[in-house]
């Protein structure tokens, strides 16, 4: 499996294509449609995946879902073996994409580099978002994060920063 990362947007969020023989799968197509749809070439995509709704993370979203006949979110993807973790905090629709096989976590804004995604949004929960740093706690130190902006980061190296968090 191969991850390639677009920046993309005002907010230079990040846009994973996960690549897996001949199959793509697309994680929050930020902006740039064409941008996406040119990565894509070659590939047969076979579904988008979002972490939650904020602008920044959906802005292709439309255009991809008519060009490729998708409908986002849609777990049941045969070549794409993952786990979807309800991560709610930043948003109450929060969730979050683990490859445990391959050790990867596409965590959007619920997890960063040395940081945690804004809880001062009217859907966003303080209390929502140490549950779901305690429940994370739990997976194993050796993943690999995938935050929605910035740079990658591991499980291990977040931990032990949550408790300055809140």
């Amino acid at each position: 499996m191969q991850v390639e990362t677009l920046v993309l947007g005002q907010l230079s969020t990040n846009c994973y294509l996960i690549k897996k023989g001949k199959d793509v799968l697309i994680i929050d197509p930020a902006d740039d449609a064409l941008a996406i749809i040119s990565a894509c070439n070659g590939y047969n995509v076979v579904g988008i995946l979002v972490t939650h709704h904020h602008f920044d993370h959906i802005g292709a979203l439309n255009e991809l879902e008519k060009n490729y006949d998708l409908t986002h979110n849609f777990f049941d993807i045969p070549t794409f073996d993952f786990e979807v973790i309800k991560t709610p905090g930043h948003t109450d629709d929060s969730i979050s994409f683990y490859f445990k096989q391959e050790k990867l976590l596409f965590s959007g804004d619920f997890i960063f580099k040395e940081a945690v995604g804004r809880c001062d949004f009217p859907e966003s929960s303080e209390a929502d978002m140490i549950e779901s740093l305690n429940m994370i706690s739990t997976y194993p130190d050796d993943i690999i994060i995938y935050p929605g902006h910035g740079p990658i980061t591991t499980l291990k190296d977040e931990k032990q920063n949550f408790k300055y968090y809140f």
